[in-house]
């Protein structure tokens, strides 16, 4: 398969959604921790809308979804060219690959906390 680039401007960004669309669809479908990940936004949107949280509220929980599933995406990527390169074990390898969970780690301890911000006391007022 030969690689032609697009150089028109329209049709080439369409492609790329197109491309960006397809990529997310292959997470989301394939993966489980997006799968985890994915379900979780869900619930929390769900939740959003029957607790009717505020627009500044609905901001930082967009955020926050998409910066876990982006970071998500981003470790299954590295994932998946160190499994590439690398097949077998390797302790470099390893090493990257717990570098890359640990961002995910990071991101989605800063959504936790979001979402304890915005839901606990809304519980509380049950």
């Amino acid at each position: 398969m030969d690689f032609e680039k697009d150089n028109t401007f329209f049709t080439g960004r369409f492609k790329s959604i197109g491309f960006a669309i397809a990529g997310a669809w292959k997470l989301i479908t394939t993966e489980h921790s997006v799968m985890v990940q994915f379900g979780s936004a869900m619930l929390l949107t769900c939740a959003g809308f029957y607790f009717h949280i505020s627009a500044t509220e609905w901001m930082l929980q967009i955020l926050a979804m998409g910066l876990v599933l982006s970071i998500e995406g981003l470790n299954t990527a590295v994932e998946k060219i160190a499994d590439f390169v690398h097949p077998g074990f390797h302790e470099r390898i390893g090493f990257i690959k717990d570098i890359a969970a640990g961002a995910v780690f990071f991101a989605a301890t800063a959504a936790i906390a979001i979402s304890l911000i915005i839901y606990v006391p809304k519980f509380c007022n049950l």
